[in-house]
């Protein structure tokens, strides 16, 4: 690890850390105290996700739309207008929004073949923007000079790597850059978002093994097609099945190359000093 103990991290000039969990359990909370800190550079993935590797996709799929209304289609074609995503770190949707969610088109779904071809324009832009924390971490210094960085991932970030293998390449450059947290919640957490996701569901990405056999799974305990497919009653019953299967990942990915701490402790915090040292707890003394 970046930091072997717990007297390291507390002496390092510049502290690194990248923040992994469930979406919901207090990543960009944490993050967004340490920016305001005004030493932290705050680098959320999915905010770079949907500026620099999403961004033609979200912007062309809202042009596709308006060009179905003749009005708005006369302005496009003469330039008169513009269309633009207006992403914040707090604001997300537009990436949401684009991944979308398979099922009947008169519910809002999308075809399935269409549904997994935007999951792969993800997973690539995910898995680039995880790989460009290194540049981040010397443009926030060179740049702007931040001495601290934090690295607020999304939660599919499991989803990409292979924690059991000691060459994931991933992993391995993320870790040579920067302090491997995992925010773990309880039982407790997991339950309230399940019921949170329940009362609005929201797009995720899924590894494609996982999501072949629920799609599959889903239509033959429905008995139905897959224009049949309430798109919001398909997510909801993978949800909870999406977070079984990520937590042994995340959980091998603290084992094997980073520190766990309890979304719990995260929820208390309040400034750069208490989270120094809820991180230095979870080191070797």
């Amino acid at each position: 690890m970046l930091y072997d103990t717990a007297a390291e991290w507390r002496a390092a000039p510049r502290k690194r850390v990248l923040l992994f969990a469930m979406s919901g359990l207090g990543k960009t909370h944490v993050s967004s105290m340490l920016r305001h800190s005004g030493r932290w550079f705050h680098y959320s993935i999915d905010y770079r996700i949907g500026t620099r590797y999403m961004g033609e996709y979200i912007v062309d799929n809202a042009k596709r739309e308006a060009m179905k209304v003749p009005f708005l289609r006369d302005l496009l074609l003469s330039d008169s207008i513009y269309i633009g995503s207006n992403l914040t770190f707090q604001n997300l949707s537009p990436v949401s929004t684009y991944l979308g969610k398979p099922g009947n088109p008169d519910r809002g779904g999308l075809p399935m073949d269409t549904y997994r071809a935007r999951q792969d324009q993800f997973r690539r832009a995910e898995e680039q923007a995880l790989l460009d924390t290194g540049y981040f971490i010397d443009r926030a210094q060179d740049l702007y000079g931040y001495p601290h960085f934090v690295c607020d991932t999304g939660g599919s970030i499991c989803e990409w790597v292979d924690p059991e293998d000691p060459e994931d390449p991933i992993l391995t450059e993320l870790s040579r850059v920067a302090l491997l947290v995992w925010v773990r919640g309880s039982e407790a957490h997991t339950e309230e978002l399940i019921r949170r996701f329940d009362r609005a569901p929201k797009p995720m990405a899924y590894q494609p093994q996982f999501l072949s056999a629920a799609w599959q799974s889903y239509l033959e305990q429905q008995q139905i097609t897959e224009a049949e497919v309430d798109p919001d009653a398909f997510i909801r019953w993978t949800y909870a099945r999406a977070l079984a299967h990520r937590q042994p990942r995340y959980e091998a990915m603290a084992r094997n190359w980073g520190i766990t701490v309890d979304a719990s402790e995260m929820a208390g915090l309040t400034d750069e000093a208490a989270f120094t040292e809820v991180i230095a707890a979870a080191l070797p003394g």
